[in-house]
């Protein structure tokens, strides 16, 4: 009996679960040894919810939409739209919109920047609207197709509701930016929202940049975003500043409430909302390093804080730096840029407009049917930004 024991122990086989991965304890210095890449499909991803993202991508495309059927093209002299089949849908001519866009009166009739409706008028509400307003086509692709890479993959790992709060706050503090550097001509202020989501990107790889196995692929990556992006807001009605304050704004909002991405992973829960604090990994396990998280949100507060009250002032930075305007629009052969207002001379005879710019004498005569201000305007800057 002893015998037929004795062998019965020795083949007895334990069946036991692998250990839990190593999860960084209080600072976050014992990082896990198994890396996880920043992109690809090696990527431990689960199918969560995506709503914000797409939401926000849907709501932008409605915003470009309900832009071009407001512009009209074909109502406005002097009629000859690009993409003109297209009928009310068509756009500005190119020489007007390189972008593939509205008129910059319509523009502003749906909410863009401008210094003296923003500042001098008092419509501190443009602040909020044009986050949704694309300057053209162009600009929306660049932009949309941006958000959706970055953003589905930010709301795939860190849950709908942090990445829902980093894109709006991130797109209101671009557009106070901009209210800074704005020119008289309209700016939208739709990027704000990417830069944010590629600043809080930065952060988190900066942050657990141990835990990647791809940092300079991701890095590569992340910076070709950010220098097209950037490129295209080199052309007018976008404005860079906007970025600039965007990304600032998403870094610092992402490092401050933005998670270990592993702990992340092990903890996620189904439904629209992540990383409930009841969860397997505790509160200090997820809130380590609490001081440079508290740092970083009183950065972010007197970042704000700064810009409000310089906004409400009526601070024109533009004052301060001689050279910044150009980071905001580039004038080429292609477009100008028309950063001040340029005086025309209108004539209505036999029921035609006659416009001639006062700085170069250049003229141009239209069909006069009822043309606003704000479009009399337009014309006058594609006048006088011809030699």
């Amino acid at each position: 009996m002893e015998a037929k024991k004795t062998l019965r122990d020795h083949l007895r086989i334990s069946i036991a679960s692998p250990p839990p991965p190593t999860l960084p304890d209080d600072g976050g210095s014992s990082p896990s040894p198994a890396k996880v890449p920043f992109f690809g499909p090696k990527r431990s991803r689960g199918k969560e919810n995506t709503w914000v993202v797409s939401l926000f991508v849907v709501l932008s495309v409605v915003a470009f939409f309900a832009t071009i059927f407001v512009n009209d093209c074909p109502s406005d002299p002097p009629g000859d739209c690009f993409f003109a089949s297209l009928g009310r849908l068509s756009f500005q001519p190119l020489s007007e919109n390189p972008l593939i866009g509205p008129s910059s009166s319509t523009l502003l009739k749906m909410g863009a920047l401008d210094r003296n409706l923003t500042l001098q008028q008092h419509h501190e509400w443009r602040i909020l609207t044009c986050i949704w307003l694309h300057g053209g086509l162009v600009h929306l692709v660049v932009n949309l197709f941006s958000i959706i890479f970055i953003g589905l993959r930010l709301e795939q790992d860190f849950g709908s509701s942090r990445i829902g709060i980093i894109y709006i706050f991130s797109a209101s503090v671009g557009s106070l930016a901009s209210s800074l550097f704005v020119q008289d001509i309209p700016s939208v202020g739709s990027s704000g929202a990417l830069f944010g989501l590629l600043g809080a990107m930065f952060s988190i790889q900066i942050r657990y940049r141990k835990i990647y196995s791809d940092k300079l692929k991701s890095l590569v990556v992340l910076a070709l975003v950010v220098l097209t992006n950037f490129i295209v807001g080199l052309m007018p009605y976008i404005d860079n500043f906007s970025n600039i304050g965007g990304f600032l704004s998403g870094y610092l909002l992402g490092y401050a409430i933005l998670f270990d991405p592993r702990l992340v992973i092990r903890d996620r829960k189904k439904g629209l909302f992540d990383y409930g604090f009841k969860s397997s990994s505790n509160l200090k396990q997820k809130l380590d390093g609490p001081v440079s998280r508290i740092i970083a949100l009183g950065l972010l507060t007197l970042l704000v804080t700064g810009g409000f009250i310089a906004a409400l002032h009526g601070v024109n930075a533009n004052q301060l730096c001689s050279w910044c305007h150009y980071i905001n629009c580039m004038p080429t052969k292609l477009w100008s840029c028309n950063e001040q207002s340029i005086p025309c001379e209108a004539m209505v005879s036999e029921e035609r407009l006659i416009l001639t710019c006062n700085s170069n004498d250049n003229f141009r005569m239209y069909p006069f049917a009822n043309i606003s201000i704000g479009r009399m305007i337009d014309l006058c800057h594609q006048i006088c930004s011809k030699d």
